[in-house]
């Protein structure tokens, strides 16, 4: 029996969670910095990263107290080391040294991209039904837009990765400029239902080289194009009136200054996102041989068009999604990715450096 605490702090939230054995989720504890940046429209680094020393020690105490353990009953401490901003790694990477070093277990670190790949991996396998390998896994975030061949020893191969944008980033940047505020993907994914997907035809990027690379930052200008060439400037400014005095609007009250228009535009824009990222995941299953599975994670995997989509049109292989708590950075994840190093005697040294730019292949 094995027991590993995940600590995760690479953006907005710091985390905390104890798993043993696993799959056996034993705490997880999330701390969000949301308020403390939708007036900002975005993530503030230096806020970040004062925000997770606020909530470090906290969270964890209470990750490890839900479990009713004490630091002697663990096995291991695991921490993400990148990618993310720098000053939010050093946090949660620099508490789980001190762990280490004064409880004399070992420090384990991870890549934030793989650990978003065991979030489904551990929930598959509680299921009892476990994702078969070779795997497909499409990372896709505001940080983050990657293809994977994801290989059963834990090996990863890079097939395909953003030019620009992120997809989470443009669903964030798009809602932003639209008056919806910050962050712009859930709210752009609850209004889509309401509008038309086919009323704007927005082109896909005609990629050179790697036709598995995405690029969404044409897609966001052409947002901008339609935006110029409309009289917005109204019910715009209505929305950014709303968020003033509420920063979480019901969707009855983004409706009432929102009009069809814009509404089909969001359903429109969505849309093309979705086909781009679904286009991308079957030709990459056609291309390789032997593909078993495909893995859908990150934050844009709560998106329900793309879930709808992914369930509609048939890729040939089983897709496996995380739960919604999972999709989002969590640290469950990051116990759950650091079980095979575990297994591995793949530990950290106490100098072991966060990596901003860590790639996984």
């Amino acid at each position: 029996m094995a027991r590993i605490l995940g600590i995760e702090s690479s953006c907005d939230e710091t985390a905390a969670a104890v798993i043993e054995d696993e799959t056996s989720v034993l705490s997880s504890v999330v701390a969000s910095q949301l308020a403390v940046h939708a007036k900002y429209g975005g993530v503030v680094p230096e806020l970040a990263s004062r925000e997770h020393l606020r909530a470090i020690v906290p969270v964890v105490r209470e990750a490890l107290s839900i479990t009713k353990l004490s630091w002697t009953d663990l096995d291991a401490v695991a921490a993400t080391s990148g990618p993310g901003l720098a000053g939010a790694l050093l946090v949660g990477l620099t508490y789980a040294k001190a762990i280490s070093f004064a409880t004399g277990i070992p420090l384990i670190a991870v890549n934030h991209i793989e650990g978003h790949i065991h979030a489904v991996i551990l929930e598959a396998a509680q299921r009892g039904t476990p994702v078969e390998f070779p795997a497909l896994a499409l990372i896709v975030s505001g940080g983050h837009t990657h293809l994977f061949e994801a290989r059963a020893e834990g090996g990863y191969r890079l097939l395909g990765r953003t030019r620009d944008d992120a997809a989470g980033e443009a669903f964030d940047k798009v809602a932003k400029l639209l008056g919806f505020g910050y962050p712009g993907g859930p709210v752009v994914d609850r209004l889509a239902p309401y509008g038309d997907s086919h009323a704007i035809r927005f082109t896909s990027a005609k990629m050179k080289g790697n036709t598995l690379d995405f690029s969404f930052s044409g897609l966001k200008t052409a947002v901008l194009r339609w935006v110029e060439g409309h009289d917005m400037t109204a019910e715009i400014a209505a929305r950014r009136e709303l968020l003033r005095h509420n920063l979480t609007p019901s969707v009855e009250e983004w409706l009432a200054v929102t009009p069809q228009a814009t509404l089909d535009l969001l359903a429109s824009f969505q849309g093309t996102v979705v086909d781009e990222l679904l286009r991308h995941a079957v030709r990459a299953t056609d291309q390789l041989e032997g593909v078993r599975s495909l893995i859908v994670s990150g934050g844009v995997a709560c998106n329900s068009g793309l879930r709808k989509a992914v369930t509609e049109r048939s890729t040939g292989i089983p897709v496996y999604f995380p739960t919604p708590a999972l999709s989002t950075d969590n640290a469950v994840m990051i116990a759950a990715a650091a079980f095979p190093k575990f297994r591995r005697g793949d530990f950290a040294a106490l100098d072991a450096a966060a990596e901003p730019n860590l790639a996984l292949a």
